[in-house]
This record gives structure tokens, C-alpha cells and sequence, in this order.
């Protein structure tokens, strides 16, 4: 098989590349490598193979001239993994424009690249749950401890109304409409994932993004300073610590985006909400529990700032059409996850 991966260096890409390669498929990667981490993962796959079984690009899929010119070259794909992407809500919000380019404009060069070179291949897009906008609409109960939805007890469906906001839910939300619609108009199979909150492996996470490896790294970095006697500089949550997502680990995306594959031809034009589902449900405040008790903390010291814009005080995935058509489901629990990540944040920080 000849797979293509948009963002192949990033944090999703760099785990759907291992197990292609694992897979001894020929892999094309397409990249800018502007985020952190991401030479340091192009690296580490080049070590887990031969040279020539990965064909690496680095360029940004907003550039027309170059993304055509490497489809008609290397074209056709069997499956393309389209999960380059500005990914961050605050950084879109800072530079609109950019966000634009990247993620809705980039993946119109994709589909049109596709279309014209490699009309038969499968595109699996990774789009996000701020399509639908800050869910303010919703009833929400709360505890102690989180946020829950009154009226959907096993989470959110995708039949919820679309409510593009913040730069990054119009150009994800307007992008997987362009996605859907190529598959009704030009006939091309592709897939959208609207994806909670994914976590694992070959994450950098920031203040901005990846929320489950920040606060792990957090946590860490308060145990170090308790061992060496040292100050503890408490870290900023936004909002009251009580917003939930569902959480996904890598290696279950991983295996949702092979099983996929194997249906493309049932699942064409679909879109599907992805998280880990109710049973994978987290707040802010059950993490801080969840790392205490991993690393024998009494308590993590925080303070407060201001509920981000925009932000969703709840979101779990209903993920029952994916199991029903797709034939998957999360495998790996949070509390596994969570462990494993915090495995990996100990190698970025030296631990």
C-alpha cells in the first residue's frame, strides 16, 4: 500500500506512520515541521526503517504549486491521512489568517490534488468537536467535580446543530464540509473525524494544546522540585477545573483510521464524533486526582485565570454510529493512558 499522511510528523501523524511502517507499507509524508517536536519525530521514524520505505516532504499544504506537483509525481495513494493542521483554539484567535491558510485552504488543496491525481484514493480527515461551537445551549448539571449533560447521558451525537466559532471552529468546521461534499459532488471516498481530546505517545504538548501531557508534565515537574526541596511554582488552569472531555489515546485513533480503511466503501461522505466516550470521561479536577495518587503528591498546587473564549464546558463523544459502521471502539482506558503518558512526558522533561 502507498499511504500518505499530511502532519506526518505531528503528534497523530507520527503514531499512524509508525504502524504503517510496522506494516512495511511505503509511506509519503508531507510536513512544514514548524511545530515542536517535529523533527524530533521525523528522525525518530527514520530510525525505525529503511530510508527509502519513507518519502518525506517538507513543505505546507497551503502551498498549491508544490502540493500538486508532488501528487502528479508520486501519485496514486491508496489511503491519505489527512491530519496536518493549526490546531490550537488560542493561536487561531491570534492569527487568524494563518489558521485559514492552514487548515482550510491546505485541505482544499488536498482534495483537489486528490481529485485530479488520485481520485480512488480513501481521506480520512481529522476535524474537531469546535464545530460546534461553545455548546452553550445545553443543559448542564453540576458536582463537585465536573460538568455533566443533562439531556445526553451518553454524550453528544452527530446530529447536534454545527456552530462554527473562533477562527479555528470555521476553518475545521468549513473544511470538513469541503471534505463531506467532495465525496457527494466528485465521488471521491473520505471520512471525517470530529476528535475530542487525544493524547499519547510523541505528543509535545503546550499551554495551548494537549491538555492530558501539559498537566502530566506539570505534575512531574511539582514532584521534582518536592524530591530537591525546591519551591513549588504553581501552574494556571482557565475556567473552574470542572470542564470535561472524553479522552482518546493514540494507539485507539491509531486503530480507528485502519478500520477505516477496510470500510471505506460503506463509510464515504460519513462524519462521526471521536473521543473515548462516556467511559473515558475526565475533568480537569478527577486528573489532578488521578496524578496525585500516580505520584504520591498530597496536592497539586494551581491557580485560576479566566475561563477561556469560546470553550466547551462539556463534551463526550457518543461514538455508537463508529462502533456501528466502523465496527470500533476505545480500547484503552484512561487511567492506562494516563499512566503511559506520563511515562512519556518523563523522557521530555528529563525526569
Amino acid at each position: 500500500m502507498k499511504i500518505l499522511i499530511t502532519g506526518g510528523c505531528g503528534f497523530l501523524g507520527s503514531n499512524l506512520a509508525e504502524h504503517f511502517i510496522k506494516k512495511n507499507y511505503e509511506i509519503f509524508i508531507i510536513d512544514s515541521l514548524e511545530r515542536e517536536g517535529s523533527i524530533d519525530n521525523l528522525n525518530w521514524l527514520k530510525s525505525l526503517t529503511k530510508k527509502e520505505q519513507i518519502n518525506f516532504l517538507n513543505a505546507d499544504i497551503c502551498d498549491k504549486e508544490i502540493i500538486f506537483k508532488f501528487f502528479k509525481e508520486f501519485s496514486p495513494f491508496d489511503f491519505i491521512c489527512h491530519v496536518a493542521g493549526q490546531v490550537a483554539m488560542t493561536k487561531s484567535i491570534l492569527n487568524p489568517r494563518r489558521d485559514f491558510e492552514t487548515n482550510l485552504l491546505g485541505t482544499f488543496n488536498i482534495l483537489e490534488s486528490t481529485r485530479l491525481n488520485s481520485p480512488n484514493a480513501f481521506i480520512a480527515y481529522s476535524s474537531t468537536n469546535k464545530v460546534y461551537g461553545d455548546l452553550n445551549s445545553l443543559e448542564l448539571i453540576e458536582t463537585d467535580t465536573r460538568y455533566k449533560l443533562k439531556d445526553y447521558p451518553n454524550g453528544l451525537d452527530e446530529k447536534i446543530p454545527l456552530d462554527f466559532s473562533t477562527p479555528y471552529g470555521c476553518s475545521k468546521g468549513s473544511a470538513d464540509q469541503y471534505v463531506r461534499d467532495w465525496s457527494r459532488v466528485f465521488g471521491l471516498k473520505t471520512v471525517v473525524f470530529r476528535h475530542s481530546s487525544i493524547y499519547g505517545g510523541r505528543q509535545f504538548s503546550s499551554i495551548d494544546q494537549g491538555w492530558i501531557g501539559w498537566f502530566c508534565k506539570k505534575a512531574l515537574e511539582q514532584r521534582i522540585n518536592i524530591n530537591e526541596n525546591k519551591n513549588i511554582n504553581p501552574f494556571t488552569i482557565s475556567g473552574t477545573g470542572k470542564q470535561v472531555r472524553d479522552v482518546l489515546n493514540a494507539k485507539d485513533l491509531v486503530n480507528l483510521y485502519c478500520c477505516a480503511y477496510l470500510k471505506k466503501d460503506n463509510i464515504s461522505g460519513e462524519i462521526f464524533n471521536i473521543g473515548g466516550g462516556y467511559k473515558n470521561s475526565l475533568s480537569l479536577i478527577e486528573l489532578f486526582g488521578i496524578l496525585e495518587d500516580e505520584l504520591s503528591l498530597s496536592k497539586l498546587i494551581y491557580s485560576k485565570i479566566k475561563r477561556r473564549e469560546s470553550d466547551q464546558d462539556c463534551f463526550i463523544a457518543n461514538v455508537e454510529k463508529a462502533k456501528n459502521l466502523i465496527g470500533w471502539e476505545p480500547k484503552i482506558s484512561y487511567k492506562e493512558g494516563i499512566r503511559s503518558m506520563l511515562d512519556w512526558s518523563k523522557k521530555l522533561i528529563k525526569y
